[in-house]
């Protein structure tokens, strides 16, 4: 991708934090550190002088008291012109915010938009705060390998049939697992209905820096696109920027709602981060990026001998994963006889090597352009060492997985209203036929179970009981310890 409409060596946000060191302005503004001075030494011995000294206030800070002087404006306008995309939106909320904002531009409460079944739980909560009615489109699911693929183009096709008057498509891509949707059909799809589709590509931000990899959302033809850039990017924590290109959403609507959700108080450290980030990328992304795949590639050579090692080739099909991003490396220890849980566990005990994503029978390592090969090393050495001690290892807890078409749970009522009736909280084994009032999200990848107006089904009670026992983590549940579920009342 060319980057050469806009001067991509500037970087409005850093250069208005060196300008306002360099000014020496007296801050009697938030926040109230004024850039460190009133800051305990014990605070900054752990995290730095520096970082309190650029967390300015963007407003009457970073810019004047009437943001005249664009700083902000600017860094965005680079950021879409890096990307391709006609605006870009910085967020410091994270994706969770950004997809929000983005549901309830497409669609108000009680309209209908399509959403991918395999939507993160901060997605579920956009729906619950929109009031909107879901449409799900269910995902693919590969029986052998026990994970989900983002939904095709026929099942797009089949849900607008379902739906012709949903206001568009939320699709989900890639997933924790480096698994791609068939972006460009989709969006076909949706237009052939005058519809927008929203892409939340929060695992996606470095896609548009390497023609090797898969589609980014902007060139496969989406309206709305959200990414992570703390992800696979090199932005902070909560760093999140989302795209818009053409007609079918205006950006002022766009602008008006984001304000509903965004924060009065932004970080400008974020904002910087962001900043600095899409110069690197615009500069020196497809260096960068080469190394990374070189590196992923390396580490997946290494390792297969070893381990089962998910490829391509495992996950590329028409029924399954339309492409698959090279540098989520997935590990496969079924083989083993052992839980991604235990394998997550042990490798931060012994080797000091944190793994992002743990299931029943998996872990995944991505691999960023942060990497070299001292990082790469000890990753091999560190899972090496764990297949060495393998057998001496817990062996792992049967997990009740459900069968293909089990997860598809009956919608009885709208998850708004299901979140916010009257509810009751009930033994776990005694809530199957129940309706669910609240979001029950194995984490990662962050994928619910059951959300807010499902019928709980008896394979999802196993499915989430002997998960619990394994070692899955279940962070929303209001029982803490799994041993209610909270129900809708059958007397609200």
């Amino acid at each position: 991708m060319a980057h050469g409409r806009m001067d991509h060596s500037q970087a409005p946000v850093l250069q208005a934090i060196a300008d306002y060191h360099a000014r020496g302005d007296l801050s009697f503004t938030p926040p109230g550190h004024k850039q460190g001075r009133g800051v305990d030494r014990r605070v900054l011995d752990v995290l730095g002088a520096d970082v309190f000294k650029s967390d300015v206030l963007v407003m009457n800070g970073l810019d004047d008291r009437l943001m005249t002087n664009g700083v902000l404006s600017k860094a965005m306008d680079l950021m879409a012109d890096a990307v391709d995309a006609d605006h870009a939106f910085f967020s410091t909320c994270g994706s969770s915010l950004s997809v929000k904002t983005c549901i309830i531009t497409v669609a108000r409460p009680g309209e209908k938009l399509l959403v991918s079944r395999n939507a993160h739980k901060s997605v579920i909560a956009g729906v619950i705060i929109s009031g909107i009615e879901p449409v799900w489109v269910h995902p693919r699911w590969d029986a052998h390998w026990q994970w989900a693929y983002p939904p095709g183009v026929d099942e797009v096709r089949e849900a607008f049939g379902r739906a012709p008057e949903a206001k568009g498509m939320l699709l989900i891509t890639p997933t924790d697992y480096g698994t791609c949707a068939a972006i460009k059909g989709v969006a076909e799809v949706c237009h052939s209905f005058d519809r927008p589709l929203i892409v939340d590509e929060a695992w996606g931000a470095h896609l548009p820096f390497h023609p090797d990899l898969p589609a980014w959302a902007m060139d496969a033809g989406a309206d709305l696109c959200v990414t992570s850039v703390h992800k696979m990017g090199a932005g902070l924590e909560q760093s999140s920027v989302y795209h818009l290109k053409g007609d079918r959403i205006d950006p002022a609507i766009l602008s008006m709602r984001a304000d509903l959700l965004d924060t009065t108080s932004p970080s400008a450290l974020v904002y910087a981060a962001l900043d600095g980030w899409r110069r690197q990328m615009a500069e020196h992304g497809h260096e960068l990026l080469d190394r990374a795949v070189g590196l992923a590639g390396e580490v997946r050579s290494r390792l297969r001998d070893l381990v089962t090692v998910i490829d391509r080739e495992h996950v590329v099909h028409p029924d399954r994963a339309d492409d698959h991003d090279p540098l989520k490396v997935v590990l496969d220890l079924a083989e083993l006889g052992i839980s991604g849980y235990t394998a997550s566990d042990w490798l931060r005990e012994h080797h000091r090597v944190d793994v992002g994503l743990a299931d029943h029978r998996r872990i995944a390592a991505q691999v960023t352009v942060a990497d070299d090969a001292s990082t790469v090393d000890r990753l091999c050495d560190a899972v090496a060492d764990l297949v060495e001690h393998a057998d001496g290892l817990p062996r792992a807890r049967r997990v009740d997985v459900p069968a293909p078409g089990e997860l598809e749970l009956e919608q009885a009522m709208r998850p708004r209203d299901a979140f916010y009736a009257d509810a009751d909280h009930v033994p776990v084994r005694e809530a199957v036929g129940r309706i669910c009032a609240e979001t029950i999200s194995p984490y990662p990848p962050g994928v619910p179970a059951a959300l807010p107006g499902e019928v709980i089904t008896q394979p999802v009670v196993d499915y989430l009981l002997s998960g619990h026992e394994a070692g899955m983590y279940l962070p929303d549940p209001t029982d803490s310890e799994f041993r209610t579920i909270r129900v809708v009342s059958r007397n609200g």
